[in-house]
């Protein structure tokens, strides 16, 4: 595989150019060159030199995220910090910890920039950049499982790296396009070594030993780009057949040979064996989302499209095609809230009948209810022959050949799929990795990991950290449950731990996640702004009606006279006692009116904002029409005018969301 330049000095001729120059060793030197004026990208010949006046940054740059265009100005997203979080295999995997944004145009600075629209445009960027978890490496694909890297092994010999990185997992592909089409529009520009992918996931890795053999346990998630977002913002499945929140997850162990007296370790790479294990999870594969109206329930909403088979059949095949036969684990509740998702689930199941799909309902909570955990064994038995079925990927140094490939995988599901579908998975894998120890003659037939508390330690501090990450990255809060993935027990000070993680979620997702979302869209290409900052001036300014954006501040005002009237002397009792009604009431009023009318209280996304689902009116299933006034149609079009304006009607023809489509601005 192509090497990348892991180190560059920036330098700026005036307000020219931003000249790339490798600091690598033994790399041939071609400086990268981007004229700020015309946007123009070069790549100059070996050992050109430097300008006479060209000044160079104090700064390291450690990678090219990539080039994003916004209303005033494009610019250059840089790497300036990272952070080493392992070798594996030899290679070394970095965090990327800090950015710098440069603006190409002469006349715009990106610390004050000119205009309210691009400075909200640039607070996306970072804000995106500063709560990301990006993974990237020089010399390593870790994009791609290890399996899909064995059978790509000739190829990507002559790839570079960008070329063989997994376009799911490729999360600036966007940002890079600017690079990659400058690569592909001139054969003698190969930009390659400058083009890095960055993953969107974790990364954790730690070295064991169990019976005297040495050993690396890795545990690896890769975030899709493709309808990424936020929990309550993207539900559910696009016309393109990506679902919300899908990551897949890969465990590796890396076993050592016996060593030998007198053996010197002559690389990093000295493992006899290695092994993989891969699961993945997304959001149920149909046509549907929960509406926020400051309620603790969303309003779940559930659209029946005539495409929804043909899509759930477009998804499912894709995985099939990625990863072999489909074992779908469904745990979402059978009866309440929840209780529709499942039954359209199950539905369009049946009705597409796929010979590589076989389906799995769990009732986690009534199977585990009164903290029984252990209970995730009956799962386990359930699945056991599946899990055979499919197995895992093992690489012996002596052989040539695998000696295991996986064949298939399990996609797991729950609402969100955060706590519960991380305690399943930590189950699975757990039972995977007892299996694989057992057959590298390891562990004895009759024992578990379990029994070695330094192992077991280690690897349910791995999947608590994995989980509250992903949870982190969707819902904005760490998981629930995670003292059972640490502990291998419930306890009360995990239902506790819970309930705070419960109503930071709630608050982070009525009244943050839309700004979360929309650096998502604007960082992933699905809205692209335009060169006229006048055109999005809806990014800085409120058009709610006035007596709707006065309510919050009348209600704060009461509050703030109720405590200052606990202070007043008790002069009179009914002096006292009319004040306090009065403020009392006043409040109460204007409570009512934001539970009354919740949705123009929820900070909506407002590059794409959801308006079609939240007025969705064809065929389908909703728990209820909280939010939208006395009555459901009333001020319908003037809320709907506010919060974005619909394309064409609102009803089963026509979704924003689901669409997905990317939209100029």
């Amino acid at each position: 595989m192509k090497p990348l330049h892991q180190r560059l000095h920036l330098y700026t001729e005036g307000d020219d150019t931003y000249i790339f120059v490798p600091a690598d060793e033994g790399i041939e030197t071609q400086s990268l060159t981007v004229h700020r004026s015309s946007g123009d990208i070069v790549l100059n010949r070996p050992n050109t030199p430097l300008p006479i006046y060209a000044k160079r940054s104090q700064r390291t740059i450690y990678g090219i995220v990539g080039l994003i265009a916004l209303s005033l100005s494009e610019y250059i997203i840089v790497i300036t910090s990272r952070e080493l979080k392992g070798r594996l295999m030899g290679h070394e995997i970095y965090r990327a910890t800090d950015f710098d944004i440069l603006p190409l145009s002469p006349n715009v600075s990106a610390r004050n920039p000119l205009h309210p629209v691009e400075s909200h445009l640039l607070a996306l960027v970072r804000s995106h950049l500063r709560g990301g978890h990006f993974l990237f490496a020089y010399g390593w694909d870790i994009t791609r499982r290890l399996q899909a890297q064995w059978e790509t092994q000739e190829q990507a010999a002559h790839k570079a790296l960008w070329e063989m990185a997994d376009d799911r997992f490729f999360w600036n592909r966007f940002l890079q396009t600017r690079l990659i089409d400058a690569t592909s529009a001139n054969a003698k520009q190969d930009l390659a070594k400058f083009i890095l992918p960055i993953m969107y996931g974790t990364f954790d890795l730690r070295p064991v030993f169990l019976h005297g053999r040495h050993m690396q346990l890795c545990l690896v998630s890769r975030r899709s780009r493709f309808r990424a977002g936020t929990r309550y913002f993207r539900r559910g499945i696009d016309r393109e057949g990506h679902v919300a929140n899908f990551n897949e997850t890969e465990q590796l162990l890396l076993v050592e040979g016996p060593a030998l007296p007198g053996a010197q370790r002559i690389s990093d790479d000295m493992f006899a064996t290695k092994l993989s294990f891969v699961q993945i999870r997304g959001s149920v594969p149909l046509f549907w989302a929960e509406v926020n109206t400051l309620r603790y329930k969303p309003d779940l909403q559930i659209m029946e499209l005539k495409e929804t088979a043909e899509t759930m059949k477009k998804h499912l095949l894709e995985q099939v095609t990625i990863y072999g036969d489909q074992y779908l684990v469904n745990l979402v509740n059978h009866k309440g809230h929840e209780g529709p998702v499942k039954e359209a689930y199950e539905r369009y199941i049946n009705e597409l009948n796929l010979p590589n799909v076989r389906y799995e309902y769990f009732d986690f909570h009534n199977e585990c209810k009164h903290m029984r955990w252990d209970r995730i064994s009956v799962l386990i038995d359930i699945l056991k022959d599946d899990l055979e079925k499919a197995g895992y990927f093992r690489l012996d140094a002596s052989q040539p050949q695998p000696l295991k490939m996986q064949n298939g995988i399990v996609r797991t599901n729950c609402m969100d799929n955060l706590d519960r579908t991380n305690v399943v998975q930590a189950a699975l894998a757990k039972h995977t990795l007892t299996i694989q120890l057992r057959d590298l003659g390891i562990l004895p037939a009759n024992a578990g990991i379990d029994d070695y508390e330094g192992f077991s330690k280690d690897f349910r501090e791995m999947w608590a950290n994995h989980a509250d990450l992903i949870s982190t990255a969707y819902a904005g809060s760490g998981a629930l449950k995670s003292d059972f993935t640490r502990t291998n027990k419930r306890t009360r000070m995990g239902l506790l731990e819970d309930g705070v993680k419960s109503v930071l979620r709630y608050i982070k997702n009525n009244y943050f996640d839309g700004v979360r979302q929309d650096a998502f869209d604007l960082m992933t290409g699905n809205w692209v702004p335009r060169k006229n900052p006048a055109a999005s001036l809806f990014l800085v300014t409120d058009a709610r009606p006035l007596i709707t954006r006065s309510i919050p501040v009348i209600a704060s005002f009461s509050l703030f006279m109720i405590c200052a009237g606990l202070t007043l002397p008790r002069t009179s009792d009914y002096s006292l006692l009319y004040y306090f009604l009065l403020w009392f009431s006043l409040l109460a009023i204007t409570l009512a009116f934001m539970v009354i009318h919740g949705i123009d209280y929820v900070a909506w996304p407002r590059l794409i904002p959801p308006t079609d689902i939240i007025y969705y009116t064809g065929p389908g299933f909703r728990s209820g029409h909280h939010g939208k006034g006395l009555k459901d149609n009333f001020g319908l079009a003037k809320r709907a005018r506010w919060l974005g304006t619909p394309r064409g009607r609102v009803g089963a023809d026509h979704m924003e969301l689901g669409d997905m489509k990317k939209r100029v601005d």
